[in-house]
């Protein structure tokens, strides 16, 4: 938060898709009130004894602003990524902050969708090869288009289960801490030029 350039206020934090909440309760001291979604009743469950307050994942977004949003690997997995990614701009508080924890190289993946294939209803421009590359067409072609402005990202590893070669998989998981855009509207109306990178700094 610090290289984000974030001093406050630390009233609200929603984390959404948090599972049994352990990494909640590790930011939870620094907010008054904290807020939690999932789709899993017995991770609702969890996290109602953590005692955080849990929302429901269809309306979650009524309860806001709030100054800071958690989504957490959590694009990859859901149904419709662009209609999340505007509620989290519109729910963020001004001058709040958004992280996004996203796996690279992107492969979504859900578990219960519309289409029942475990294919997405609405897919990410997200096609190239290479993290770095991957990362750029995140922050241009995902975030800037919806008015989310990345601040600075960086990176960790991730270990997933794998399948009947291999035990797991060693992946990379990016952070990238993002505020909303100021005129989002006119933005968004704005396409982005083929050469227009971004300015988002990367902290090791």
């Amino acid at each position: 938060m610090d290289a984000s350039g974030f001093r406050g206020p630390w009233d609200t934090v929603v984390d959404l898709g948090a599972g049994d909440g352990a990494t909640t309760a590790h930011i939870s001291h620094l907010f008054k009130k904290v807020y939690a979604t999932d789709v899993s009743a017995p991770m609702r469950w969890a996290l109602a004894r953590r005692k955080f307050t849990v929302l429901n994942v269809n309306n979650w977004d009524k309860t806001g602003p709030f100054n800071m949003i958690l989504c957490l690997n959590l694009l990859d997995r859901c149904d419709r990524p662009n209609t999340l990614l505007n509620q989290l701009r519109d729910t963020l508080a001004p001058g709040g902050r958004l992280v996004v924890a996203l796996v690279l190289p992107f492969s979504p993946y859900v578990e219960t969708g519309e289409r029942g294939d475990h294919k997405p209803m609405e897919y990410l421009p997200i096609r190239v090869s290479g993290l770095e590359e991957q990362v750029a067409t995140v922050i241009d072609s995902v975030f800037k288009p919806v008015g989310l402005r990345c601040l600075v990202w960086s990176k960790l590893p991730y270990l997933c289960e794998g399948d009947l070669r291999q035990a797991y998989c060693f992946l990379e998981d990016v952070i990238f801490v993002l505020e909303a855009e100021e005129g989002t509207e006119q933005r968004i109306k704005e396409p982005i030029k083929e050469n227009e990178r971004t300015g988002c700094v990367k902290k090791d």
